[in-house]
């Protein structure tokens, strides 16, 4: 008892020094004091030994005792965990009893945990020799959790109690001396020296008190008989068994022990063994046998005829759970058996005989129940920060776990894991208990929402699980830029648009989540020449559509080339741009226009001589005319009106070449003056036209010597000549037929492989142009189209000749696929008649030269 207490003292000397922070004061001061004697020197090592075994078992421990008052002070808590004071409120401190109620309060002002309620130890732990209460504490920023054990010591103040306040004993007067006759205790609900009793019985000269001092169980408390009993003499006698316990003030409990003297039975019924063990499972079904119990009575008849029963001072809990034969002696289950509500059932037995007066004998069974798996893990979760942001940190804490079971040994001890695949692991903080935290990157786009279910296991065999889940929400961060389905779009408008008119529709998606996926649109301001890009378009900061704000002119402009910009609502935001190439697309809006005859004529009227004398096909004059239009609506083709009266005109003019020629030889009754009316026209829908007035004055050969001369060399040398040239022609038809054949292959090939797709205008049927009609390019407008880029200002290096399309209503430009196809139609369109021109130029003129019609000069 001393050591026992010395221990105590020492504990509670440790417990004071570990709570001074890095303070090796103390431990100089045992060193100088305890030092110079074995004594001394072991008392040091045991300070140090019980040093380490405090502080090994939780993070922080203190003690106090049961029925403290409210307020009592437990800890300097705050200071403990090295947390300062003024920190406590900001960080969100809590204090976590694990569902104990509010015994224990930390007070935040000065960080002292103190007592808040009753706590009553056996209501806690009931007789368990260790009681403690578990606490969390827990602070954020940073999150950290820290455990506290809280022991709770035992005070005195429960009195020893016994199973009623009065016993009746029957006794027979033929017991012999030192007879023994076995007495239920007392119990104590305390623990440790406030459950020691001691025992005394009141005065008597018959009886005495023998009190066990080794095994309670193997030997109980009994009652010794000193002196014969005479029922003549002291028929009944009453005692007072008195019971005490070692707590300070010490507690008592009394029961009466009224004792009937009876006549003659002279051999009480005998057990085999006095105590009886027996390991029985739990979780038996009823009626399973247990043990069967032997007695025998060396008397005769009634008085060795031996009924078995429960003590009479037996439990309720014995006579609920357990069931014995009075005629066999077999104890059978009775009641549910459950290890985790007792472990161990001690069954007094009395064998009595059917004598008069009944003699009994009496018998110990100490059944221990065996644990069995039968308990599955339960898990608690507590979730901290939900939802998860994506770019949270690895290593965050999501949630703290808990797990018990209360099995014990190898089926009490789990482990815990999660499903597989997800971004997350365990981390054991301490026994039993687990955080939940981040192992990998999160993505939103990828998994929005996780469902991680927790899986408790114990070690038993067939082993139990437990499952828990938790959801865990991804929250959203402004991580995706909007994108665009392509990089670039073609956009095909016809000229002349009407203001405002809608040309095009972008559209961006972003794979984040609210704000972060509202998408605006912008346009990427720039110069196109001297105006700002906005003068001409423009977009809808919501919907994407582009509008053309005002008329555009293909002569003016053919390429509009801008970008447009996406841009999300995040913070910061992020964005992307797109290409949009918009081709003006021409119209026939634009009539012929005659071009002078000479250097300083002027566009009204072609004046020309003609001898009366020249043949039949010979060029007289020639009109010039230019559209300011491309492709179809700037090719141009002449006509020579009627003349007045309906006669006959002696002059034609070339189709395409404006050529004006004589049909026949010129005679007398042609008139002096020829006023012909030249019509040009171009090939747009509908066509726009222009008239020409060419004025031919006729003179005879004789007037005109020197022209006729100079025509008559000008043959002689084109004989001459005629047969170089025709070389060269020769070679130059040769190099286009192949050019055309090449071509018109190549065309076809591309044709079949490529997919067939509709534009807005559907597609455009093939003009056909006649072989026989001769033309040429000479005469028709070449000019150098502006295409505007971002890349600087216009550039006049590359010539175009861009053919009409047929009218469409609006602008061909919603498909993608329509609008890259258009370019290479068009441009196959391009090479084919501008090969099929030039070789119909080359036969013509080989056609004139063979002729004569021409100088070489012309030619």
């Amino acid at each position: 008892h001393e050591s026992y207490k010395l221990k105590e003292d020492i504990k509670t000397g440790i417990k004071v020094g570990l709570q001074l922070k890095e303070n090796h004061s103390l431990f100089a001061f045992l060193k100088e004091h305890l030092e110079g004697s074995w004594w001394n020197r072991n008392l040091l090592l045991l300070f140090v030994t019980l040093a380490a075994w405090e502080t090994g078992s939780a993070q922080v421990r203190y003690s106090v005792m049961e029925e403290a008052k409210h307020g009592t002070f437990v800890g300097h808590i705050a200071q403990d965990l090295r947390l300062e004071l003024q920190e406590l409120v900001p960080r969100l401190f809590q204090l976590d009893s694990k569902g104990l109620g509010e015994l224990l309060e930390v007070n935040l002002q000065n960080g002292i945990l103190f007592v808040n309620s009753r706590i009553d130890r056996e209501e806690l732990c009931g007789r368990s020799a260790e009681c403690s209460i578990h606490l969390e504490v827990i602070v954020d920023r940073p999150l950290q959790v820290f455990h506290v054990e809280v022991e709770v010591k035992d005070i005195n103040d429960n009195p020893p109690v016994f199973q009623g306040t009065q016993k009746n004993l029957f006794i027979a007067e033929s017991r012999p001396l030192d007879f023994r006759f076995p007495l239920e205790g007392a119990s104590d609900a305390d623990i440790g020296e406030n459950a020691l009793l001691t025992y005394r019985l009141s005065s008597s000269e018959y009886f005495s008190l023998e009190v066990p001092t080794t095994d309670q169980q193997v030997k109980p408390l009994s009652l010794v008989l000193r002196k014969p009993l005479d029922r003549e003499e002291s028929p009944e006698l009453h005692l007072v068994l008195t019971a005490t316990d070692r707590g300070k003030p010490e507690l008592t409990g009394t029961v009466q022990l009224h004792i009937n003297v009876l006549d003659a039975n002279d051999n009480a019924p005998v057990f085999d063994r006095t105590l009886y063990a027996v390991k029985l499972a739990e979780n038996v079904p009823n009626g399973t046998l247990v043990i069967k119990l032997n007695a025998s009575d060396l008397d005769e008849g009634l008085n060795a005829d031996i009924i078995y029963s429960f003590s009479s001072d037996a439990s309720p809990d014995i006579n609920f759970k357990f069931y014995i034969d009075p005629v066999s002696g077999e104890i059978t289950v009775a009641g549910h058996i459950d290890f985790e509500e007792r472990k161990t059932y001690k069954i007094r037995v009395e064998a009595t005989d059917r004598g008069y007066p009944p003699l009994a004998g009496h018998c110990t069974v100490l059944v221990e129940v065996l644990d069995a798996n039968d308990n599955a893990p339960k898990l608690t979760i507590k979730t901290l920060w939900l939802p998860v942001k994506e770019d949270a940190q690895l290593g965050t804490i999501i949630a703290l776990i808990s797990v018990i079971d209360g099995d014990e040994g190898e089926n009490g001890q789990v482990t815990c894991s999660l499903t597989p695949h997800v971004p997350f692991k365990l981390v054991s903080t301490f026994k039993n208990y687990y955080s939940l935290v981040l192992d990998s990157a999160l993505d939103r786009e990828r998994v929005a929402n996780y469902e991680v279910v927790v899986t408790a296991r114990d070690g038993g065999s067939p082993s139990l699980s437990a499952t828990a889940s938790v959801s865990v929400e991804v929250a959203d961060v402004n991580d995706n830029a909007p994108a665009f389905p392509q990089p670039e779009y073609t956009v095909f408008v016809k000229e002349n648009n009407p203001p405002g008119c809608h040309i095009f529709t972008v559209s961006a998606r972003d794979a984040d989540a609210q704000e972060n996926a509202l998408v605006s649109y912008s346009l990427v301001e720039r110069r196109v020449g001297e105006r700002a890009l906005s003068s001409y378009v423009s977009v809808h900061a919501e919907s994407g559509k582009v509008y053309a704000l005002q008329p555009l002119d293909h002569e003016e402009l053919e390429l509009l080339q801008f970008q447009v910009s996406a841009r999300d609502a995040g913070v910061p935001p992020l964005g992307s741009n797109v290409t949009l190439q918009v081709f003006v697309l021409d119209e026939n809006d634009n009539a012929p226009a005659l071009l002078p005859p000479g250097p300083g004529g002027g566009p009204s009227a072609v004046s020309q001589v003609v001898s009366r004398s020249v043949d039949a096909g010979h060029v007289v004059a020639k009109v010039r005319a230019v559209d300011a239009d491309s492709g179809y609506n700037a090719w141009l083709s002449y006509e020579l009106q009627p003349a007045a009266g309906g006669a006959r005109s002696p002059f034609r003019v070339g189709l395409y070449t404006g050529e004006i020629s004589t049909t026949r030889a010129l005679d007398e009754a042609d008139t002096p003056r020829q006023r012909l009316l030249v019509l040009v026209k171009d090939h747009g829908e509908p066509a726009l036209t222009a008239t020409a007035t060419v004025l031919l004055s006729l003179e005879d050969s004789g007037q005109a010597p020197k022209a006729s001369s100079r025509a008559l060399s000008g043959a002689a040398g084109a004989e001459t000549a005629l047969v170089d040239v025709n070389v060269y022609l020769i070679i130059a038809i040769c190099a286009v037929s192949s050019l055309l054949v090449l071509t018109l292959l190549l065309y076809t090939a591309l044709r079949c492989s490529a997919p067939p797709s509709e534009g807005a205008c559907g597609p455009l049927e093939p003009r056909l142009v006649c072989s026989s009609a001769v033309g040429s390019w000479s005469f028709s407008q070449e000019r150098r189209q502006r295409v505007c880029s971002g890349e600087g200002p216009p550039k006049n290096d590359l010539m175009a000749f861009s053919p009409s399309l047929p009218p469409c209503p609006g602008s061909v430009a919603n498909d993608p696929q329509a609008s890259l196809d258009s370019p290479g139609k068009v441009g196959y369109s391009n090479i084919l008649f501008f090969i099929f021109a030039m070789s119909t130029v080359y036969f013509r003129e080989l056609g004139s030269l063979k002729t004569g019609g021409k100088s070489k000069t012309e030619s």
